[in-house]
């Protein structure tokens, strides 16, 4: 069966992105996945290979905001959480995606929250 072509590009960037960045415990990888009607982001120690915080838009409130303003305000609540841990500087993994839009916003709301990348 196999995804389609925009999947193997996706697939092939992100492993591009993952050949130079890495996770570690001091300065963790904020990494985003985008679905058609979410977004989540969590931050990810890769020495280890554990999560830290996560976040996501299944439980922010969207009454009447699209999902851009959805993203900033996940972006936002991820920050909150990490320096609530103790996490104040972090790298990006934008995933594949276009640093665009809704990744865009989240990156954006994080580096509102506190979090500095």
């Amino acid at each position: 069966m196999g995804q389609n072509k925009v999947g193997l590009r996706r697939q092939r960037i992100r492993r591009s992105i993952r050949k130079k960045i890495e996770g570690t415990s001091a300065r963790p990888r904020l990494s985003v996945f985008r679905s058609n009607s979410e977004i989540y982001a969590q931050l990810i120690d890769d020495s280890k290979s554990i999560t830290l915080t996560a976040a996501s838009s299944l439980k922010v409130d969207k009454s009447g905001k699209n999902k851009i303003e959805v993203a900033k305000q996940v972006g936002v609540e991820l920050a909150q959480k990490a320096i609530a841990v103790g996490i104040e500087s972090v790298v990006f993994d934008r995933g594949g995606y276009l640093y665009h839009g809704r990744v865009k916003s989240l990156a954006d709301g994080a580096r509102e929250g506190g979090l500095k990348f």
